[in-house]
Order: C-alpha cells, then structure tokens, then sequence
C-alpha cells in the first residue's frame, strides 16, 4: 500500500475494524516515512459468473434492480429490498468461493423474495424458471401451497 502523501510502500496498520455487515475491513495507516496517516478500506471480491462464461462483479444495486421490476406495482419498500440483496449477499458469500453462477443467485432470490412478496415471487420465478405457459404458472402455485402447508 502506498502512501498518498509521499508515495512510500511501507506503513503500518493502526487501527481495524469490520464494516459494511462484515464484508469489508475499514484500516487506519500510518506510513514509515512521512507518519502521514490514511485509511484504507479492504473488501472482498464476488465474481458473478454469467451464462456466457463471462465474470463481472457482483452487484447489490444489479440484484436489487432486477428484483424490482417484479415488484413492480406492489407494496415493496426499497428497504425491504435492501434486505432481501444483502440475505442474499450473505447467502452466496457464505459458500466462501470468491466466484459464485448467476444462476445460484437466481436460486438464492426465490426463496426470500417468497417470503417477501408471493406475486413478484411468481413473477421472478417466470422468467428465471422460463415459464411458457400458464400450465407452469399452475404448477408453481400448487408447489408453493404445498410449502405452505407442509411449514404449518
């Protein structure tokens, strides 16, 4: 790491701490030459492997917007949205593999995005389940009426 001030490589760590629901670390340096002191911010990188084979960084804001567009004309707050992207998060992080498949985000949205809202769920699921008819609309209800029933 080197030093804003005076370009130097060596600094030593002061202070740390874990911020953003433990998915960075917050550092407070000082650096061996100008004792100038700065902060870093450390955060571990998600890969989004896409269906093309292609990598990009996972996005928050990319997950939450997509799961508005199924929330459309609900009564879905953006803060419940924020919710349902960091459960999310934490789920595909939890694996501990520094690159995860969309298609497991996919997987990690339905079940709280369920939770959250049954007609964007169905919505969502449309779409990522590739519903072709309304047969599959039907089949997708009666699976998630059986969930309910076998919960209770």
């Amino acid at each position: 790491m080197y030093c804003p001030f005076c370009h130097n490589e060596q600094s030593r760590v002061i202070d740390s701490r874990v911020i953003d629901s433990g998915t960075s670390i917050r550092r407070r340096r000082e650096c061996a030459a100008c004792k100038g002191r700065f902060t870093t911010i450390e955060k571990a990188v998600l890969s989004v492997v896409k269906r093309n084979g292609l990598a990009e960084p996972f996005s928050r804001d990319k997950l939450i917007r997509g799961v508005k567009r199924a929330c459309q004309g609900r009564d879905v707050s953006d803060d419940a949205l924020k919710k349902l992207a960091q459960e999310v998060e934490e789920t595909v992080r939890s694996h501990g593999s520094s690159q995860v498949n969309a298609n497991d985000i996919g997987l990690a949205i339905l079940e709280p995005l369920r939770d959250l809202d049954e007609v964007a769920y169905l919505r969502f699921a449309s779409v990522y389940k590739s519903f072709e008819s309304a047969d599959d609309f039907e089949s997708e209800i009666r699976l998630m009426r059986r969930r309910d029933r076998d919960s209770f």
